[in-house]
Protein backbone atom coordinates (compact mmCIF):
# COMPACT_ATOMS: atom_id res chain seq x y z
CA UNK A 1 0.00 0.00 0.00
CA UNK A 2 2.74 2.27 0.79
CA UNK A 3 4.01 1.60 -3.06
CA UNK A 4 0.39 2.46 -4.21
CA UNK A 5 0.08 5.48 -2.22
CA UNK A 6 3.52 6.94 -3.37
CA UNK A 7 2.74 6.27 -6.99
CA UNK A 8 -0.28 8.04 -6.50
CA UNK A 9 1.09 10.93 -5.03
CA UNK A 10 3.74 11.71 -7.57
CA UNK A 11 0.79 11.47 -10.02
CA UNK A 12 -1.41 13.92 -8.33
CA UNK A 13 1.30 16.05 -7.26
CA UNK A 14 1.62 17.14 -11.06
CA UNK A 15 -1.48 18.78 -10.75
CA UNK A 16 -1.82 20.03 -7.45
CA UNK A 17 1.54 21.23 -4.56
CA UNK A 18 1.16 19.90 -0.93
CA UNK A 19 -1.11 17.29 -1.71
CA UNK A 20 0.06 14.39 -0.13
CA UNK A 21 -2.12 14.51 3.36
CA UNK A 22 -5.50 15.07 1.24
CA UNK A 23 -4.19 12.21 -0.87
CA UNK A 24 -3.41 9.89 1.61
CA UNK A 25 -6.71 10.52 3.20
CA UNK A 26 -8.63 9.81 -0.24
CA UNK A 27 -6.30 6.47 -0.47
CA UNK A 28 -7.36 5.32 3.56
CA UNK A 29 -10.99 6.12 2.91
CA UNK A 30 -11.18 4.04 -0.52
CA UNK A 31 -9.25 1.36 1.10
CA UNK A 32 -11.55 1.08 4.66
CA UNK A 33 -15.06 1.44 2.33
CA UNK A 34 -15.21 5.38 3.74
CA UNK A 35 -15.95 8.95 2.71
CA UNK A 36 -14.32 12.00 2.79
CA UNK A 37 -15.57 15.14 3.48
CA UNK A 38 -12.87 18.32 1.69
CA UNK A 39 -13.26 21.45 3.35
CA UNK A 40 -11.59 24.84 2.64
CA UNK A 41 -11.94 28.43 0.91
CA UNK A 42 -12.81 28.60 -2.66
CA UNK A 43 -9.75 28.32 -4.98
CA UNK A 44 -7.30 26.09 -2.72
CA UNK A 45 -7.95 22.80 -5.26
CA UNK A 46 -10.66 20.50 -3.54
CA UNK A 47 -11.80 19.69 -6.51
CA UNK A 48 -8.87 19.52 -8.63
CA UNK A 49 -7.29 17.10 -6.04
CA UNK A 50 -10.14 14.87 -6.07
CA UNK A 51 -10.36 14.96 -10.48
CA UNK A 52 -6.51 14.25 -10.62
CA UNK A 53 -6.80 11.30 -8.37
CA UNK A 54 -9.52 10.01 -10.55
CA UNK A 55 -7.24 10.07 -13.23
CA UNK A 56 -4.92 8.41 -11.76
CA UNK A 57 -6.49 5.51 -10.88
CA UNK A 58 -8.43 3.81 -13.61
CA UNK A 59 -11.90 3.80 -12.03
CA UNK A 60 -15.42 5.35 -12.81
CA UNK A 61 -15.43 9.02 -11.84
CA UNK A 62 -18.57 11.42 -12.28
CA UNK A 63 -19.11 14.93 -10.50
CA UNK A 64 -21.83 16.32 -9.69
CA UNK A 65 -22.33 19.85 -8.68
CA UNK A 66 -24.65 20.45 -6.04
CA UNK A 67 -27.29 23.11 -5.73
CA UNK A 68 -30.70 24.32 -4.31
CA UNK A 69 -33.16 23.04 -6.83
CA UNK A 70 -31.20 19.43 -6.83
CA UNK A 71 -33.52 16.48 -6.55
CA UNK A 72 -32.76 12.96 -4.71
CA UNK A 73 -33.98 11.48 -7.78
CA UNK A 74 -30.73 13.82 -9.78
CA UNK A 75 -28.21 11.79 -7.60
CA UNK A 76 -29.68 8.26 -7.61
CA UNK A 77 -31.70 8.17 -10.57
CA UNK A 78 -34.91 7.87 -11.62
CA UNK A 79 -37.62 5.30 -13.47
CA UNK A 80 -38.59 5.84 -16.55
CA UNK A 81 -40.77 4.39 -19.53
CA UNK A 82 -38.68 2.84 -22.19
CA UNK A 83 -40.46 0.82 -24.75
CA UNK A 84 -43.66 0.83 -22.98
CA UNK A 85 -41.79 -0.73 -19.93
CA UNK A 86 -40.50 1.22 -16.62
CA UNK A 87 -36.89 1.22 -17.05
CA UNK A 88 -34.30 2.35 -13.89
CA UNK A 89 -32.05 5.13 -15.48
CA UNK A 90 -29.27 5.45 -13.04
CA UNK A 91 -27.94 8.67 -11.77
CA UNK A 92 -24.48 9.84 -11.34
CA UNK A 93 -24.17 8.22 -7.69
CA UNK A 94 -23.94 4.90 -9.72
CA UNK A 95 -19.72 5.24 -9.86
CA UNK A 96 -16.73 4.08 -8.27
CA UNK A 97 -15.64 7.97 -7.15
CA UNK A 98 -17.94 10.42 -7.13
CA UNK A 99 -16.72 14.11 -6.32
CA UNK A 100 -20.21 15.92 -4.82
CA UNK A 101 -18.91 20.08 -5.28
CA UNK A 102 -20.61 22.35 -2.73
CA UNK A 103 -22.30 19.25 -0.76
CA UNK A 104 -23.58 22.24 1.58
CA UNK A 105 -25.21 24.14 -1.02
CA UNK A 106 -28.11 21.28 -1.38
CA UNK A 107 -31.43 21.00 0.54
CA UNK A 108 -31.69 18.11 3.12
CA UNK A 109 -33.57 16.34 1.05
CA UNK A 110 -31.06 15.55 -1.23
CA UNK A 111 -28.12 15.55 0.75
CA UNK A 112 -29.79 12.48 2.92
CA UNK A 113 -30.36 10.54 -1.03
CA UNK A 114 -26.68 10.21 -0.80
CA UNK A 115 -26.80 8.68 2.99
CA UNK A 116 -27.95 5.18 2.16
CA UNK A 117 -25.10 5.27 -0.90
CA UNK A 118 -22.44 5.87 1.78
CA UNK A 119 -23.50 3.64 4.68
CA UNK A 120 -24.56 0.69 2.56
CA UNK A 121 -23.04 0.97 -0.75
CA UNK A 122 -26.35 0.96 -2.43
CA UNK A 123 -29.75 3.41 -3.14
CA UNK A 124 -33.36 2.49 -3.35
CA UNK A 125 -35.38 3.78 -6.41
CA UNK A 126 -39.55 2.88 -5.92
CA UNK A 127 -39.02 0.22 -3.72
CA UNK A 128 -35.80 -1.56 -5.46
CA UNK A 129 -32.50 -1.65 -4.01
CA UNK A 130 -29.47 -1.23 -6.27
CA UNK A 131 -26.30 -2.12 -5.27
CA UNK A 132 -23.47 0.77 -6.78
CA UNK A 133 -19.96 -0.53 -7.93
CA UNK A 134 -17.35 -1.52 -5.36
CA UNK A 135 -15.21 0.27 -4.56
CA UNK A 136 -17.23 3.47 -3.74
CA UNK A 137 -15.72 6.62 -2.55
CA UNK A 138 -17.80 10.00 -1.87
CA UNK A 139 -15.47 12.58 -2.04
CA UNK A 140 -17.69 15.67 -1.16
CA UNK A 141 -16.45 19.37 -1.33
CA UNK A 142 -17.58 22.63 1.22
CA UNK A 143 -17.03 25.67 1.63
CA UNK A 144 -16.71 26.89 5.29
CA UNK A 145 -16.40 30.82 4.80
CA UNK A 146 -19.74 31.60 2.62
CA UNK A 147 -22.62 30.90 4.40
CA UNK A 148 -25.56 32.22 3.03
CA UNK A 149 -28.13 30.28 0.92
CA UNK A 150 -26.32 27.13 2.64
CA UNK A 151 -27.69 24.03 4.21
CA UNK A 152 -25.10 22.55 7.07
CA UNK A 153 -24.86 18.96 7.31
CA UNK A 154 -26.33 17.27 10.35
CA UNK A 155 -24.39 15.77 12.62
CA UNK A 156 -25.74 12.13 11.56
CA UNK A 157 -24.53 12.91 7.61
CA UNK A 158 -21.28 14.65 9.67
CA UNK A 159 -20.78 10.95 11.21
CA UNK A 160 -20.88 9.10 7.78
CA UNK A 161 -17.90 10.56 6.59
CA UNK A 162 -14.88 8.49 7.63
CA UNK A 163 -12.60 11.80 7.41
CA UNK A 164 -13.42 15.63 7.28
CA UNK A 165 -10.10 17.24 5.73
CA UNK A 166 -9.22 20.73 6.13
CA UNK A 167 -7.41 22.27 2.88
CA UNK A 168 -6.05 25.65 3.53
CA UNK A 169 -3.96 28.11 1.34
CA UNK A 170 -0.24 26.71 0.36
CA UNK A 171 3.12 27.85 1.53
CA UNK A 172 4.60 30.65 -0.62
CA UNK A 173 7.07 28.10 -2.11
CA UNK A 174 4.27 26.11 -3.59
CA UNK A 175 2.11 29.24 -4.29
CA UNK A 176 5.05 30.22 -6.49
CA UNK A 177 4.88 26.91 -8.42
CA UNK A 178 1.29 27.12 -8.91
CA UNK A 179 1.05 30.41 -10.87
CA UNK A 180 4.06 29.80 -13.01
CA UNK A 181 3.14 26.22 -13.80
CA UNK A 182 2.24 25.63 -17.59
CA UNK A 183 -1.71 26.08 -18.22
CA UNK A 184 -4.07 25.41 -20.95
CA UNK A 185 -5.76 28.82 -20.57
CA UNK A 186 -7.16 29.08 -17.11
CA UNK A 187 -6.64 25.03 -17.14
CA UNK A 188 -3.52 23.11 -15.27
CA UNK A 189 -1.97 21.83 -18.28
CA UNK A 190 -0.10 18.86 -16.28
CA UNK A 191 -4.11 17.87 -15.81
CA UNK A 192 -3.32 15.71 -19.11
CA UNK A 193 -0.18 14.41 -17.81
CA UNK A 194 -1.65 12.19 -14.84
CA UNK A 195 -1.27 8.91 -15.63
CA UNK A 196 -3.31 6.01 -14.30
CA UNK A 197 -1.23 4.04 -11.80
CA UNK A 198 -3.56 2.25 -9.77
CA UNK A 199 -6.74 0.19 -10.70
CA UNK A 200 -10.37 -0.91 -8.88
CA UNK A 201 -8.62 -4.48 -7.98
CA UNK A 202 -5.71 -2.62 -6.67
CA UNK A 203 -7.45 -0.57 -3.81
CA UNK A 204 -9.65 -3.84 -3.10
CA UNK A 205 -6.46 -5.64 -2.79
CA UNK A 206 -4.88 -3.08 -0.16
CA UNK A 207 -8.03 -3.21 1.76
CA UNK A 208 -7.34 -6.52 2.81
CA UNK A 209 -4.37 -5.64 3.59
CA UNK A 210 -5.76 -2.73 6.04
CA UNK A 211 -7.57 -5.41 7.61
CA UNK A 212 -4.32 -7.57 8.43
CA UNK A 213 -2.70 -4.85 10.19
CA UNK A 214 -2.19 -6.01 13.73
CA UNK A 215 -3.48 -3.54 16.47
CA UNK A 216 -2.22 -3.96 20.12
CA UNK A 217 -4.56 -4.18 23.11
CA UNK A 218 -2.83 -1.42 24.48
CA UNK A 219 -3.21 1.00 21.34
CA UNK A 220 -6.84 -0.56 20.82
CA UNK A 221 -7.31 0.77 24.79
CA UNK A 222 -5.54 3.75 23.65
CA UNK A 223 -7.91 4.61 21.06
CA UNK A 224 -10.90 3.91 23.58
CA UNK A 225 -9.14 6.55 26.06
CA UNK A 226 -9.58 8.74 23.30
CA UNK A 227 -12.88 9.34 21.95
CA UNK A 228 -13.64 8.91 25.80
CA UNK A 229 -11.94 11.83 26.80
CA UNK A 230 -13.97 14.12 23.96
CA UNK A 231 -17.31 13.46 26.00
CA UNK A 232 -15.78 14.26 29.07
CA UNK A 233 -14.35 17.73 28.31
CA UNK A 234 -16.48 20.88 29.78
CA UNK A 235 -16.38 22.55 26.07
CA UNK A 236 -18.41 19.75 24.58
CA UNK A 237 -21.66 19.45 24.00
CA UNK A 238 -21.75 15.97 22.46
CA UNK A 239 -18.54 13.89 22.14
CA UNK A 240 -17.55 11.42 19.69
CA UNK A 241 -19.70 8.20 19.32
CA UNK A 242 -18.30 4.56 19.57
CA UNK A 243 -19.11 4.11 15.99
CA UNK A 244 -16.15 7.29 15.94
CA UNK A 245 -13.74 4.54 17.56
CA UNK A 246 -14.34 1.87 15.44
CA UNK A 247 -13.49 4.70 12.41
CA UNK A 248 -10.77 6.06 14.64
CA UNK A 249 -8.68 2.59 14.94
CA UNK A 250 -9.45 1.76 11.12
CA UNK A 251 -7.87 5.15 9.63
CA UNK A 252 -4.85 4.44 12.11
CA UNK A 253 -4.60 0.85 10.45
CA UNK A 254 -4.63 2.48 6.97
CA UNK A 255 -2.47 5.01 8.05
CA UNK A 256 -0.06 2.65 9.24
CA UNK A 257 0.16 0.89 5.71
CA UNK A 258 1.10 4.14 4.15
CA UNK A 259 3.77 4.53 6.55
CA UNK A 260 4.99 1.36 4.92
CA UNK A 261 4.02 -0.92 8.75
CA UNK A 262 1.87 -3.83 9.48
CA UNK A 263 1.25 -2.82 13.03
CA UNK A 264 -0.41 0.31 14.37
CA UNK A 265 1.47 2.51 16.85
CA UNK A 266 0.13 5.76 18.93
CA UNK A 267 1.32 8.08 16.00
CA UNK A 268 -0.93 6.28 13.72
CA UNK A 269 -3.57 7.37 16.00
CA UNK A 270 -2.55 10.76 16.75
CA UNK A 271 -2.31 11.45 13.11
CA UNK A 272 -6.12 10.26 12.11
CA UNK A 273 -7.51 11.85 15.39
CA UNK A 274 -8.46 15.08 14.28
CA UNK A 275 -9.74 14.12 10.57
CA UNK A 276 -11.82 11.28 12.40
CA UNK A 277 -13.24 13.14 15.36
CA UNK A 278 -13.41 16.90 14.63
CA UNK A 279 -16.16 16.61 12.76
CA UNK A 280 -18.34 14.59 14.65
CA UNK A 281 -17.30 16.78 18.07
CA UNK A 282 -20.26 19.69 18.88
CA UNK A 283 -18.51 22.09 21.06
CA UNK A 284 -20.95 23.99 24.17
CA UNK A 285 -21.88 27.06 23.65
CA UNK A 286 -20.27 29.15 25.76
CA UNK A 287 -17.42 27.61 24.44
CA UNK A 288 -17.67 28.92 21.05
CA UNK A 289 -18.11 32.38 22.38
CA UNK A 290 -14.64 31.89 23.54
CA UNK A 291 -12.87 31.26 20.81
CA UNK A 292 -12.39 27.70 20.24
CA UNK A 293 -12.69 24.68 17.72
CA UNK A 294 -13.56 21.04 17.10
CA UNK A 295 -9.79 20.60 16.80
CA UNK A 296 -8.65 22.36 19.58
CA UNK A 297 -11.22 20.07 21.34
CA UNK A 298 -9.67 17.43 19.99
CA UNK A 299 -6.07 18.08 20.78
CA UNK A 300 -6.96 18.47 24.50
CA UNK A 301 -8.56 14.64 24.33
CA UNK A 302 -5.40 13.22 22.63
CA UNK A 303 -3.35 15.39 25.35
CA UNK A 304 -5.39 13.86 28.27
CA UNK A 305 -4.87 10.26 27.38
CA UNK A 306 -1.21 9.07 28.19
CA UNK A 307 0.49 7.05 25.53
CA UNK A 308 0.75 3.73 26.04
CA UNK A 309 4.27 3.13 26.72
CA UNK A 310 4.52 -1.09 25.52
CA UNK A 311 2.80 0.25 22.06
CA UNK A 312 5.09 3.43 21.56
Amino acid sequence: MNELVTALRTEVGRVVRDADATVDALVAAATLGGHVLLEGPPGVAKTLTATALGRALRVDVHRIQLTPDMLPSDITGSVALRGGELVFRPGPVFCQLLIADEINRTPPKTQSALLEAMQEGAVSVDGQRHPLPEPFLLVATQNPVEHEGTYPLPEAQLDRFLLKVRVGYPDEAAERELVTAPRDGLRPAALEDVAPVADAAALLAARATVAETYVHADVAAYVVGIVRATRALPSVALGASPRAGVHLLAAAQAYARIGGRDFVTPDDVRAAAEPVLAHRIVLAPEAELEGMRDVDAVAAAVGSVPVPASAA
